[in-house]
């Protein structure tokens, strides 16, 4: 697949995170998070986690968990041979970090470019195939217009795309705003994941993140069925908490 998209700040430093995981998670998983706690998954759920799993192992060669992928890697891992990647980053020092991590990678590209303006600029790809990840650090105000706006415009551009846009689960009245305004676009199949790790709070806090994919596979679907409620079984850390699984526009 083909990807634009602005890895969050903390991927920035070399296309990876730190990992901090949450103490319940630590405790299930005393061989460390990536083979201790997802090792209680089901056979089904397991399989569906393993590329995810195989590009964590892929940055810890010595085992354990010292480091873990950030976007950009998890995107460059799972590339086949004829794919390629481009990863558009604002700031100068992270954009700068990032052509570091990638110098020599033929199949990857790093951009220093306004994610928003990218969508204008290099879309439709030549290949008129794949995935475009759309993922905003939501430092400033206005971010849920601007990934409504900006898919739009991208979807004018290039209808038969795949897009994922991810959101954080903080300021619920803002995203049912932000759903809302999804289903007036008139864009088709418009797939959402909301993913709760606690119920919400009294002063905003994150609480989850969710994510809203046009065009999304066929198989996805029952493939996050699959998925979802064993990792929410994991990873929540306070009930009453869900996970939910909505078509926004068609199916």
């Amino acid at each position: 697949p083909t990807g634009w998209g602005a890895p969050p700040p903390q991927a920035a430093s070399g296309g990876y995170y730190l990992p901090k995981p949450h103490p319940k998670t630590r405790a299930q998983a005393p061989g460390g998070w990536a083979g201790g706690a997802f090792a209680a998954l089901d056979a089904p759920a397991a399989a569906l986690l393993a590329p995810y799993l195989g590009a964590v192992r892929s940055l810890n060669p010595d085992g354990g968990v010292k480091k873990y992928p950030g976007s950009p890697l998890i995107a460059r891992h799972l590339l086949r041979k004829q794919d390629r990647l481009s990863a558009v980053e604002l700031h100068p020092k992270d954009a700068a970090r990032l052509k570091a991590l990638f110098d020599g990678d033929f199949q990857t590209r790093v951009i220093e470019l306004d994610g928003w303006l990218a969508l204008g600029a290099h879309l439709p790809p030549k290949e008129k195939r794949g995935l475009v990840l759309i993922d905003p650090p939501f430092e400033e105000e206005g971010e849920f217009g601007r990934l409504v706006d900006g898919l739009q415009r991208a979807h004018r551009r290039w209808p038969g795309g795949i897009y994922a846009l991810w959101y954080p689960l903080k300021d619920r009245k803002a995203v049912a705003a932000f759903r809302k305004a999804l289903k007036q676009t008139g864009i088709p199949r418009l797939l959402d994941v909301g993913f709760e790790i606690r119920p919400a709070s009294v002063e905003p806090s994150l609480d989850g993140c969710g994510m809203v994919m046009v065009n999304p596979p066929f198989t996805l679907e029952g493939e996050l069925r699959t998925l979802l409620p064993a990792l929410h079984r994991l990873l929540a850390v306070e009930q009453p908490s869900h996970w939910t699984l909505d078509w926004l526009a068609g199916e």
